[in-house]
């Protein structure tokens, strides 16, 4: 008994400080989605240029999670999450230096190894609860995505006092103050490692498993799409409704804070619904979210028998606040869920999996800035972002149905072409 209550508040200082540290690595992973503003600016750079600015450190974040994964498994979360996190210290302070194009996009790349964190610390807190929780303990840990939210509350208030320059220098500090906190509070357990002789190539093979590569299709948009659009608020509401950057920045927020935070409540969810049920409904929140997102705003002139007459029709700065704060909780259950099918799947190999369908979620969060970016160069058109959202979120509820839907028992009964194979066509 004894050894159970010292195994439980171990299971919890691990996902307290596990979830404080992933916290402070995607607020700065987040960075550029606020001082990329003034950067901007400053190097005159167009839509695209800055699309793919924002997106470098997530491409270094993306590429390191199946490895950090499979370290995970072999090594321990502990001594691999403080390594990383330590690694980054140096890259954050040095991008206060940075004065030309080339020197941001370099930095980036070695400041987006704190993204790497998701992989890590996913199965080192699943690990430490028994698995009817461990939706749970993802859901909580993945609640440091609020660090996107918390990098905009924070970011603006030093950007506006001391200059975009300070912001980098006062993460580098809080980076490396949370390395110390966190080896102090967190515990390692050796039950707890998988060894394993796979290497990196053998573990992407796991790309040929259709389950997973539908879940790698799903994490793009819940999680790929959710960074991308953290990082594309803030300039997208400046240039949109011509807001102050402090402004923006926190209504911003009202889209990156319920998107990280709730995803506790999307891990609680999917322990008592299921994964498949919570990732259905949202996908379709998303589908009615985005498109009425992706009305830019119009303006068009009939005439009528009194004379032309001039109707104007898009989203005021409210509504649309509302519709992302809406679509960011629906991701936050999505992240939740996604990772819910994994822990019922691949209870053997969490660490090496989760690795490979974030970095799809990660790769997702990297591109999409930039086609954010070429497709207002393109067209000229904002919400063109939004558009792009809708079609994706459209092939995975395709996806979902033939695959998953079809499937699923209704009413009590089973579909009639598994149950009575004469009533085939």
């Amino acid at each position: 008994m004894a050894n159970e209550l010292i195994q439980q508040r171990k299971a919890w200082s691990v996902l307290i400080v596990s979830t404080v540290a992933f916290t402070v690595c995607f607020m700065v992973w987040m960075m550029f989605g606020v001082i990329g503003v003034p950067i901007k600016k400053m190097l005159g750079l167009n839509a695209t240029q800055f699309g793919l600015l924002m997106a470098t450190p997530v491409l270094t974040g993306s590429l390191v999670r199946v490895p950090l994964g499979i370290w995970t498994d072999r090594y321990g979360g502990r001594i691999v999450m403080a390594v990383l996190m330590a690694l980054t210290v140096p890259a954050i302070w040095l991008m206060s230096y940075a004065t030309a194009y080339w020197h941001f996009l370099v930095i980036g790349l070695f400041v987006g190894l704190a993204g790497g964190s998701f992989s890590v610390g996913t199965p080192y807190v699943a690990r430490w609860f028994p698995k009817n929780k461990q939706g749970m303990a993802m859901g909580v840990y993945g609640a440091g995505n609020s660090g996107s939210a918390v990098n905009k509350f924070v970011a603006p208030v030093i950007l506006v006092a001391f200059g975009w320059t300070a912001v980098p220098q006062v993460y580098a500090a809080i980076m490396a103050g949370t390395v110390v906190l966190f080896w102090l509070f967190s515990h390692s357990d050796p039950a707890h490692l998988v060894p394993s002789q796979v290497s990196f190539k053998e573990q992407l093979k796991t790309l040929r498993d259709p389950r997973v590569l539908k879940y790698c299709q799903y994490y793009s948009i819940v999680f790929g799409g959710y960074v991308a659009l953290a990082l594309w608020m803030v300039q997208y509401y400046i240039g949109e409704y011509g807001l102050d950057i402090r402004v923006a920045a926190l209504l911003a927020a009202c889209f990156s804070l319920p998107g990280g935070v709730l995803r506790a409540v999307g891990g609680v969810l999917s322990d008592k619904y299921g994964a498949h049920s919570v990732t259905w409904w949202v996908l379709w929140v998303s589908w009615i979210c985005l498109f009425l997102l992706s009305y830019p705003q119009t303006e068009f002139t009939i005439a009528t028998i009194s004379g032309p007459k001039t109707f104007v029709i898009g989203l005021n700065v409210y509504a649309f606040t509302g519709l992302m704060f809406i679509l960011g909780i629906a991701w936050a259950f999505g992240k939740a869920s996604v990772f819910k099918y994994i822990s019922n799947d691949y209870p053997h190999n969490i660490g090496a999996i989760s690795g490979v369908v974030g970095l799809a979620g990660g790769l997702g969060g990297f591109v999409l800035p930039i086609m954010f970016g070429a497709l207002v160069d393109l067209t000229g058109v904002r919400s063109s972002a939004f558009m792009l959202m809708y079609g994706v979120v459209w092939i995975s509820l395709i996806w979902m149905y033939w695959t998953e839907v079809r499937k699923t028992d209704y009413m009590g009964q089973a579909p009639a072409d598994i149950t009575q194979p004469g009533l085939r066509a």
